[in-house]
């Protein structure tokens, strides 16, 4: 059976995929549980129309998120935290932060998967991060500052 993908899923597929499935798997899981659709006329040609609406939007927001990025002051955010004298975070700064911190300097709010960051910054200093908004990837520099 053919179905769209409402959600991805693994080993299956990603979002607003087409997907040939057994039926049973289509009728017992990913349906019921709202992963999916079956795949009509309508629901494929409503597919496309979002695809390419979120083509145009996804554009909107590469630019937009580029402006920000290059309309910060001196290229980069500055997040403060308390350190000991070595220079170490008690805290370390988390996604969550460098996107609250983001968004209260641009307005925009950028998703945590976007964002390339493994483990949360333990150390005062420059890091540069890599933020990836559809096909482009971008650089943001955080400055970590201490403060006692």
């Amino acid at each position: 059976m053919k179905v769209i993908l409402l959600k991805d899923v693994k080993k299956i597929g990603r979002k607003m995929d087409v997907k040939d499935v057994a039926d049973g798997l289509a009728l017992n899981r990913l349906i019921p549980m709202g992963l999916a659709l079956q795949a009509t006329a309508g629901n494929i040609k409503m597919v496309e129309e979002k695809n390419k609406n979120s083509l145009t939007d996804t554009k909107m927001i590469q630019e937009a998120t580029a402006k920000a990025l290059a309309g910060l002051k001196d290229g980069r955010l500055v997040i403060e935290g308390k350190t000991n004298e070595k220079g170490h975070l008690f805290a370390g700064v988390h996604k969550e932060q460098v996107i609250a911190e983001f968004k209260k300097v641009s307005g925009l709010e950028i998703s945590e998967e976007s964002m390339d960051l493994e483990k949360p910054i333990k150390e005062i200093g420059e890091h540069k991060l890599k933020i990836s908004v559809g096909d482009k990837n971008l650089e943001l520099v955080v400055e970590i500052k201490g403060t006692k």
